[in-house]
C-alpha cells in the first residue's frame, strides 16, 4: 500500500512488527530486536544517526503496546523525536517597508523591537511572542512561526515545554488527534490497544465482534468493501457490524429528542462533545443524551451476545477515550484505528484483493453517510420525515460544522442566542470522519466514495434498516 507520508509508513512498520510479535507468542527479547530490524543501518533514514532512530522506534513500540498508564490522555508526545522543529517565534519578513510610524515598536510591551537600516529587528531574547507587533504592522510584515503541532491544534492545547519539546495540556486537549497526523517528525502518537485486541482474538474461548465505522468504505482501496469485511473475519472476528446501523438508531432517537427539547447538539463525535464540555459548559445540557452510533451498536450486540467482546474500528483517536472513559465504557471493549487494522492484516499476511468478498448490507443510506460532514443532519431530517413530523409542526434548522473552528462559531452564536439554529452537527475533523487522523487516506474523493457506499445499501429507509436488525 502506498502511504501518504513516510511517518505513516514508519508507524505501519512498528505496528506490524508489534502485531507479529503478539501473534507469534514471542518473548520480549524479540521486541528489543524490532528497532534494529526496522532501522538496519548503516545509514540513517532521516535523523542524525541510526542509534537515535532506533531509540525513537523503541518509544513508538511502547505506545503501540498501550503507552504510559499514568498519562490519561490518548495522545502522547515522544520527547526524543521532538527536536527538529524551529522554536515558535516572531520574525520580520522582507515585506517590512521601514515606515516611520513604528507601530510595531510602539506596540511591543517589552521593547524587543529596534530599527536597523530602516528595517524592524526583533530581539529573540526579549520577545515574549505576544503577537501585538504582528497585529500592529500595516504591511503584515511580521509573522509568527508556529510549530506544525501548535498550528494544527484547534484548541491551543500544545505549547513548548521543557527543553523546547512539545507539551500537551490535558485540561485543554479534546483528543481530536490533529497533532498526531500533522507532526512532520512523528513525535506525537496515539495510544494503541491493538495488542489487547489481538489477545482477545487469539483466545479460543472468546467470541469477538467488530463494529466498523462507515468511513472504512474510503480506505483500503483497491480492495472492495466485501473484501475488507472478509479480511476482518479472517483475523478471527466472529461477526462484523456497521456503526452505520447504530447511526440509523441514533438518528431516530436524536430526532425525537430534538422535537422534545427544541435545541440540540449532536453526541456522535466524542471530540466535539468534549469540546463543548470544556469550552462551552453552559451548553452541556443541550448535548444529545443519546449514545453515539458506536456505543448504540455495541449495546445491541451485547444484549444479543452478553459474553462477547466488542471492538470498534475507525479513523478516530477520540473514540479510544470514549471507550475507556466515556459512555462506551463497559459496552465497547477497545477501539482500534484503520492504521492498526492494516498492521494486523500485514502481520497475518492477509492480501485483501485476493479474498472472496462477504456482503454486509444492514444500514441505510442515511446511516452510512454519517461518515462525512452533513450526513448526520441529513439523517435527522430523514428521521423526522419517517416519524411523520410535518414541517408545520416542527422545522429542522440544522447547522453542519466541519472542523472545530466552524463548531466554535456555531456554539458561540448559540450561547449568545444570536442564531435560530436548533440542531448543531459538530465534527471535530474537517470533512467529518473521512478526515479522521487515523485514516489511511485523506481527500475530497472520500466523500464521493462514502455517498456511493450509502447508495449501495439495500435499505431505503432508516426504519427498515433498524427493523431488519431487530427481527433477526
Amino acid at each position: 500500500m502506498k502511504f501518504e507520508t513516510s511517518i505513516q509508513e514508519l508507524k505501519n512498520e512498528v505496528l506490524t512488527a508489534v502485531a507479529e510479535n503478539v501473534y507469534g507468542e514471542k518473548g520480549e527479547v524479540d521486541l528489543l530486536e524490532i528497532p534494529e530490524r526496522i532501522i538496519p543501518g548503516p545509514e540513517a533514514r532521516a535523523r542524525c544517526c541510526i542509534y537515535k532512530e532506533r531509540a525513537i522506534v523503541t518509544e513508538r513500540i511502547k505506545i503501540a503496546m498501550g503507552g504510559d498508564d499514568t498519562n490519561p490522555n490518548m495522545v502522547e508526545v515522544l520527547p526524543i523525536a521532538c527536536d527538529e522543529c524551529p522554536v515558535t517565534q516572531m520574525s520580520v519578513s522582507d515585506a517590512c517597508r521601514g515606515c516611520i510610524a513604528h507601530r510595531c515598536q510602539n506596540a511591543c510591551p517589552v521593547n524587543a523591537i529596534t530599527f536597523v537600516d530602516h528595517k524592524a529587528r526583533i530581539d529573540k531574547k526579549k520577545c515574549i511572542k505576544c503577537g501585538k507587533c504582528l497585529n500592529a504592522c500595516p504591511y503584515g510584515a511580521i509573522i509568527k512561526q508556529l510549530r506544525p503541532c501548535e498550528r494544527a491544534c484547534p484548541v491551543g492545547a500544545i505549547s513548548m515545554g521543557e527543553n523546547e519539546k512539545a507539551h500537551i495540556d490535558n485540561d485543554k486537549c479534546i483528543s481530536c488527534g490533529a497533532c498526531v497526523y500533522q507532526c512532520p517528525f512523528g513525535a506525537i502518537m496515539d495510544k494503541s490497544y491493538m495488542t489487547h485486541t489481538i489477545k482477545f482474538l487469539m483466545d479460543e474461548g472468546t467470541k469477538v465482534h467488530a463494529i466498523i465505522a462507515p468511513s472504512i468504505a474510503s480506505q483500503f482501496q483497491p480492495a472492495t468493501m466485501p473484501q475488507v469485511i472478509a479480511g476482518i473475519k479472517a483475523l478471527g472476528f466472529a461477526g462484523v457490524f456497521e456503526a452505520a446501523l447504530g447511526a440509523d438508531m441514533v438518528a431516530l432517537k436524536e430526532a425525537e429528542e430534538l422535537v422534545e427539547k427544541g435545541f440540540l447538539t449532536s453526541s456522535c463525535c466524542p471530540a466535539f462533545v468534549t469540546y463543548i464540555k470544556k469550552y462551552y459548559p453552559n451548553l452541556e445540557e443541550h448535548i444529545s443524551h443519546n449514545y453515539s452510533p458506536m456505543v448504540e451498536m455495541g449495546k445491541r450486540i451485547k444484549e444479543k451476545d452478553p459474553e462477547s467482546k466488542v471492538i470498534f474500528i475507525g479513523p478516530c483517536i477520540a473514540k479510544k477515550e470514549e471507550v475507556l472513559k466515556g459512555k462506551g465504557a463497559g459496552i465497547i471493549d477497545y477501539a482500534i484505528t484503520f492504521e492498526e487494522l492494516l498492521a494486523m492484516f500485514c502481520a497475518k499476511n492477509i492480501e485483501l484483493t485476493e479474498l472472496q468478498g462477504e456482503e454486509l448490507d444492514t444500514a441505510s443510506y442515511f446511516g452510512r453517510i454519517f461518515a462525512r460532514s452533513g450526513g448526520l443532519a441529513d439523517a435527522v431530517k430523514q428521521a423526522l420525515a419517517e416519524m411523520g413530523i410535518r414541517e408545520d409542526k416542527f422545522q429542522l434548522k440544522g447547522q453542519t460544522c466541519s472542523g472545530i473552528q466552524e463548531c466554535k462559531l456555531a456554539l458561540l452564536k448559540a450561547e449568545k442566542k444570536l442564531s435560530d439554529v436548533n440542531f448543531i452537527e459538530g465534527m471535530a475533523c474537517v470533512q467529518g470522519c473521512i478526515g479522521g487522523p487515523a485514516c489511511l487516506s485523506h481527500g475530497m474523493k472520500d466523500k464521493t466514495t462514502i455517498d456511493k457506499y450509502g447508495e449501495e445499501s439495500g435499505h431505503k429507509t432508516i426504519k427498515d434498516a433498524v427493523r431488519d436488525f431487530e427481527t433477526r
